[in-house]
């Protein structure tokens, strides 16, 4: 179990328009909640959802089996590994999460600061 589902930050049944709707009325840098990633993909179950500079971000949240741990984003050397969704979280409300614009080619980075919740 990621740690999830008792979590405020946990939209259970919250497709991608309906996160990125809810976080662009709160319209606060570091906004955020997690919801199951559109693909019923078993390696990558979840996607943070983050809002910052007037822009939404889905960052897929990838299991992975053979440490069964969880990781952000696409797979890179020295990545951090986190035993739990939770743990996640928790690191990165913590410390700055760094947010990649593949059309623009920029580079942000926040910490989750707001949940937001999908009503």
């Amino acid at each position: 179990d990621a740690g999830v589902h008792s979590k405020a930050w946990y939209a259970a049944t919250c497709d991608r328009k309906t996160a990125e709707d809810a976080l662009y009325r709160s319209n606060k840098d570091g906004s955020f909640l997690i919801r199951k990633s559109s693909g019923q993909d078993s390696r990558q179950p979840y996607t943070l959802v983050v809002f910052y500079n007037r822009r939404v971000y889905n960052i897929p949240i990838r299991f992975i089996e053979s440490t069964r741990q969880y990781a952000l984003g696409r797979e890179k050397s020295g990545e951090e590994r986190f035993d739990s969704v939770a743990e996640m979280v928790e690191n990165h409300q913590r410390t700055s999460l760094v947010l990649i614009d593949s059309q623009n080619n920029t580079k942000d980075s926040t910490k989750l600061k707001y949940i937001v919740r999908v009503s």
